[in-house]
């Protein structure tokens, strides 16, 4: 006698935030000036996040960037006159004794609130795409725990994405 077995195997769909207002129903709006968009074209590509990378780690020279993100030097000048276009970083002049003066690169207040992006980023690519979690880690300086990014409300909550309601912005 043969045996029958079915399962009913269910994926559990991704969370997703819930459109209230007017942008409920989705297909009644556009996503005009999208914020979203505006930062993509700003950081819309590799050499530019890797350069942010480098920054934070504490690059400020043209040739450290160019080798430790492992691109040309014409690539590295494109990026860095961009970045500093938009206002991540700006340029300060530095010389060496005997040395002509040269500029170095610092991040700006702009570009500094970029970290949590970078942080997530890492995050999402130690979960998702390395068995073993990624290379490093970020530790807090003053007791020694990891650090992350996570979604909380102006009322210090714990915010999943199934828990956010998108509306148009409060005037």
């Amino acid at each position: 006698m043969e045996s029958k077995v079915s399962y009913d195997v269910r994926m559990s769909e991704p969370a997703t935030v819930r459109l209230t207002g007017v942008l409920d129903p989705r297909e009644g709006w556009r996503a005009e000036r999208c914020t979203i968009a505006k930062a993509v074209d700003v950081l819309s590509t590799r050499s530019a996040m890797l350069i942010l990378r480098e920054a934070f780690y504490g690059t400020t020279r043209f040739d450290e960037f160019a080798e430790r993100v492992g691109i040309s030097e014409p690539v590295t000048a494109a990026r860095l006159r961009e970045l500093v276009d938009e206002g991540l970083l700006e340029r300060e002049d530095y010389r060496e004794p005997g040395q002509r003066t040269r500029q170095q690169y610092r991040l700006t207040e702009k570009g500094a609130e970029l970290f949590p992006v970078l942080v997530a980023l890492m995050q999402w690519g130690d979960r998702w795409l390395d068995e073993r979690g990624g290379p490093l880690e970020l530790l807090h300086r003053d007791c020694g725990e990891t650090v992350g990014v996570e979604v909380r409300c102006a009322a210090g909550h714990r915010v999943e994405t199934g828990e956010i309601d998108v509306a148009r912005r409060r005037r």
